[in-house]
């Protein structure tokens, strides 16, 4: 496979991995202590994107999600573009839906989201046009999912927080969903996963939130950096800025049509290489995949980047796995579509060596964690 990129680019999921796994096992080992207050936490989740627990009656799912480097592209392009626009706005979105997301793949719905805006000068936020278009996309989001946010903390960190230049200042975001998961028997573990699901893809809309580093990383050796021109017209630093996609709402279509959900996977960290999320032996066979690939990731591509690090970086093209028994399979696709987004059915899980093989490009590839 060569040269990870986003190893290359700085962020090593596998050494990642090692600090992931010694917070994981403290946590667990606290797991039982919020019975004292009446409260239950549901242990043994195969595919955990959120805390789950029980509290008089309700389960409740808890995700806590940052946004990562994306926000150093907007400011970069509010400081070179001269368009006259902040690109906040969907960086208020896509800060919102990297925890929404997460959330809804353990069957909740959100209802409370309180977010960190950590600032490494307390002048960013003097900036009252970038605030109030990253204000909008919050607000978006919440008005679309129907989530409220009470509360929020914005600290300002001179010594932690410092832009890479020659960006001067951006700050990191992350927020806390709290979603409910009503009735209780839609909470969504991954436990129902077998041989013979049907895998069915939802369509991203670009980069969403994740392999934006080796982005920054190719892109600022080009002489022109974000302003490179793409097929289509835009600017590299506009399709990368491209905002998130919800996909609250084909998860509520799936539960309104009855179909019962195996398991639910973002495409997050790990592109393709996320199909494999499940410890068990499983192939993940990926037959069939969307016609017109985000332009950002051909542009990748056509740069230098090897096809195998792009699956295993970028979404390609799908944001959302859903895992379906072949009897729902239909049901599912109908329901998806007639909710907005277009889904298709990609592929099949069978018994054998964990590892997702894509067939479209002929590839095996390793399973990542993230």
């Amino acid at each position: 496979m060569g040269v990870n990129v986003n190893a290359q680019a700085g962020v090593d999921y596998n050494k990642l991995g090692v600090f992931k796994d010694r917070i994981v096992d403290m946590c667990g080992r606290t797991l039982d202590f919020p019975v004292q207050r009446g409260a239950k936490v549901y242990r043994n989740l195969l595919h955990a994107h959120g805390a789950v627990y029980e509290i008089l009656g309700v389960l409740l799912c808890q995700t806590i999600e940052g946004l990562g480097n994306k926000d150093w592209i907007a400011e970069w392009m509010y400081q070179n573009a001269g368009t006259g626009l902040t690109y906040y706005r969907g960086i208020g979105i896509d800060v919102a839906l990297a925890a929404v997301n997460d959330n809804i793949a353990q069957g909740a719905m959100p209802i409370i989201y309180t977010d960190e805006i950590a600032a490494g000068d307390s002048e960013w936020g003097t900036d009252t046009k970038r605030v109030d278009d990253l204000l909008a996309g919050f607000y978006e989001v919440c008005e679309l999912v129907n989530m409220a946010i009470p509360a929020g903390e914005s600290p300002s960190l001179r010594f932690l927080v410092n832009a890479a230049p020659p960006v001067k200042s951006a700050p990191s975001f992350s927020g806390c969903v709290v979603g409910v998961i009503n009735p209780k028997s839609r909470l969504i573990t991954g436990e129902k996963l077998r041989p013979g699901d049907i895998i069915i893809g939802a369509k991203s809309t670009g980069l969403h939130a994740n392999g934006i580093s080796p982005v920054i990383d190719l892109v600022m050796k080009l002489p022109e950096a974000f302003l490179t021109k793409v097929p289509g017209g835009k600017t590299v630093g506009e399709e990368a800025l491209i905002p998130t996609r919800s996909y609250v709402a084909l998860i509520e279509a799936l539960f309104g049509a009855e179909v019962d959900i195996h398991a639910l996977v973002p495409a997050t960290g790990g592109g393709v290489a996320k199909v494999a999320f499940d410890k068990r032996d499983y192939t993940y066979r990926i037959h069939s995949w969307v016609r017109d690939i985000p332009v950002l990731f051909q542009f990748m591509r056509e740069h230098g980047i090897s096809i195998e690090n792009c699956l295993s970086t970028f979404n390609w093209g799908i944001g959302y796995y859903i895992f379906v028994s072949p009897q729902d399979k239909d049901k599912a696709l109908e329901a998806g579509t007639l909710a907005g987004y277009e889904v298709l059915e990609v592929g099949r899980v069978e018994e054998g060596e964990r590892c997702v093989i894509f067939e479209p490009e002929g590839i095996t590839l390793p399973p990542q964690e993230s």
